[in-house]
Formats: structure tokens, C-alpha cells, sequence
């Protein structure tokens, strides 16, 4: 079992850090990475303060790997921070292995938060045993254009200021992949929503429960293997979640990742599946496709799947805490999480 970290409270300090791309720190983007922070102050309460390399830039942050590594020990040592949340996700996370001390998360659990690249540094608090949070980032949703979403904020209420079971996540009505320039000429423009279908029961019959693991599909790829790549113990009885990035990986590449995850025995240990929507919708069918496909190689077409979840890469989202129970509800096609993220 994972530990869960103590729940957020007004007032509270957390701390910002860039353990992928550090584009938070560059001046043209100050702009947004000061409104993100804003809405933590004022929507949330919280006092925030950006560790000490993690507003260096991008080009600092690319060359030092190290650097992003220390600010996030550092965060999780000193104990009046509460919670640390991504400002952003990226590509090159991987690189801060060997500079992790497992010892220092585990001792001092604590609120982790991001999503995307950020699967990595999930994946660091994964194996000192500690619970983390696939969900928001300050750049991205926290500095939405004009307001933060409302679904967004009742997730973030829910899932990190409280204790009570998160119980049912209904789908949001509405969601965007609407690519905006983050230039302050278009701080007061509203991206285009869309209408939201609901989640899609792609396979499977009955209700099945299980802990969560997963992340990014295409960023899982850069761990297995590695030290951080979960023990089989972690995968059996899990609910798996997996979602696709703005790079919009081909069809293929989810057949050929899918069956990996077959031939390791990790699809035939798993008690269900859910898919985040695809960004902008784009593969939508396709992915349908080769996840049904695959399923049908391995015999595994009574495996439950749910599909086209709020989490990830679309906005607005919900969270999803590593190791906390949840369930799939293939007869009414309804997702819930069965405790709480926190303690």
C-alpha cells in the first residue's frame, strides 16, 4: 500500500518545480506562470513559492538535469512545504534518475502533483512507496485563460482540501484541446469548449475494483526497464489509466505499446482499464480500434475498459491518486474512486 499524504488547508505553503521543461522560467512566459500562481492564492488559499532552479529558463533546466532533481528534494525536505505541484510536463524527465533519493520522499510524504513528462517523477514517489497525484499543472490549468474551470476546481477541492471518499467522477459536460499561444494578447480570450460525450464502455460486463497505476502511455515507455518501473505486485488487482500527449502518437504505436504490456503479463494481472480522451480528439476511433484489437490477440475481451475520461491531456480534468482504490462500472459506464487521496 502506498502512504497517503496529509490533505492541502488554506494557508498552506507549496511549492512549484520544473522537473521537465522549464519554460515557466522563460520571460516571455512569466506572465502565465504568475496568473497560475495567482489562482492558487486566490482560488485556493495557498501560499506558493517556485524553488530555487526551477524559474532558470530552458535552455539552464535542459542542461541541468541535476538542478530540477535538487529543487524536487528539496521540496520534499523541508517540512513547511505541504505540497508540490509541476509547472509543467515536457519530454526529458527520465534524465533526473540518477539524481533521486528515494529516501527523502519516503520519509516525507507529501502532495506531489502534475501530469504528462511528470509520470516520471510519479514514478519516483511510486517506488519510495508514497501516493502522488496524476492531475493539473500550473501553466496549463491552473493558469487557464480569463478563469480556471470550474470542474477542474470541485477536482481539485475534492481530491487534495478533503478526506472523504472522492466517490463518482461524472464526465465533465464540456472539454477544449484548443491550442491557444500562451501571449499575453490572448490572456482574455476564451478557448473554444465543446460538448462532451460521456465516457464510452469499450469493453467488458459487471463492476470490477481495483488501484490505480498508470500515466502517460508514451512517458511510461521511458521507464520500463529502469529502476522506477513497477514491481509485479503493483500491477496486480489495478485499475490501469493510460492517456495520449499533444504529440498525438500514432495508432500503431498504442497497438505495439498495448501488446508489450500483454507480454509482460501486466494486461492478464490488471482488473480494468481507462483511456483519457484523446487530445483534440484526434485517433479518436483509431485508438478504439487497436485497443479492441489487441484485447482480441490476448484473449482478453472480457477485460473491462472504459474510454474518453477527463484526465490528462484535456482540460478540464479530474485526478487520479496513485494506489487509491477505484472502480469500473461497465453497466452503467461510471467511474469512481472508493477512498480518499488523502489523509
Amino acid at each position: 500500500m502506498l502512504i497517503k499524504p496529509v490533505k492541502l488547508q488554506p494557508g498552506d505553503r507549496i511549492a512549484t518545480v520544473s522537473p521537465s521543461w522549464g519554460g515557466a522560467g522563460e520571460p516571455a512566459l512569466k506572465w502565465r506562470y504568475e496568473q497560475g500562481v495567482k489562482r492558487l492564492e486566490e482560488v485556493f488559499g495557498l501560499e506558493v513559492i517556485p524553488m530555487p532552479n526551477s524559474l532558470k529558463g530552458e535552455e539552464y533546466l535542459y542542461q541541468n538535469p541535476q538542478a530540477r532533481a535538487e529543487d524536487l528534494m528539496a521540496a520534499f525536505k523541508d517540512e513547511q512545504i505541504k505540497g508540490i505541484i509541476a509547472n509543467i510536463g515536457g519530454e526529458d524527465s527520465i534524465r533526473l534518475l540518477p539524481y533521486i533519493d528515494f529516501d527523502v520522499i519516503r520519509k516525507n510524504p507529501k502532495i506531489f502533483m502534475g501530469y504528462s513528462d511528470v509520470t516520471i517523477s510519479h514514478l519516483f514517489c511510486h517506488k519510495a512507496g508514497i501516493s502522488s497525484f496524476y492531475g493539473p499543472a500550473i501553466l496549463t490549468d491552473f493558469a487557464e485563460n480569463v478563469q480556471m474551470h470550474p470542474y477542474t476546481i470541485e477536482m481539485v477541492n475534492r481530491t487534495l482540501f478533503s478526506n472523504d471518499i472522492i466517490g463518482e467522477i461524472e464526465p465533465a459536460n464540456e472539454w477544449t484541446s484548443e491550442r491557444l499561444e500562451w501571449v499575453e494578447e490572448n490572456k482574455n480570450r476564451l478557448r473554444n469548449m465543446r460538448k462532451n460525450s460521456g465516457y464510452e464502455v469499450l469493453q467488458g460486463t459487471g463492476v470490477v475494483q481495483g488501484y490505480l497505476i498508470g500515466g502517460g502511455i508514451e512517458v511510461l515507455e521511458f521507464a520500463k526497464g529502469t529502476e522506477i518501473w513497477p514491481e509485479n505486485e503493483y500491477w496486480e488487482n489495478s485499475i490501469l489509466f493510460f492517456e495520449t500527449s499533444e504529440e498525438y502518437p500514432e495508432p500503431n504505436l498504442i497497438k505495439y505499446w498495448l501488446r508489450n504490456y500483454a507480454a509482460q503479463g501486466i494486461l492478464q494481472k490488471t482488473n480494468g482499464i481507462i483511456f483519457g480522451k484523446p487530445q483534440d480528439e484526434k485517433y479518436y476511433e483509431e485508438y478504439k480500434e487497436v485497443i479492441h484489437n489487441v484485447m482480441k490477440e490476448f484473449d482478453l475481451e472480457n477485460l473491462p475498459i472504459l474510454y474518453n475520461l477527463n484526465f490528462g491531456h484535456t482540460e478540464p480534468k479530474f485526478i487520479l491518486p496513485y494506489g487509491a482504490k477505484a472502480e469500473v462500472d461497465c453497466e452503467q459506464g461510471k467511474f469512481k474512486i472508493l477512498e480518499s487521496g488523502v489523509k
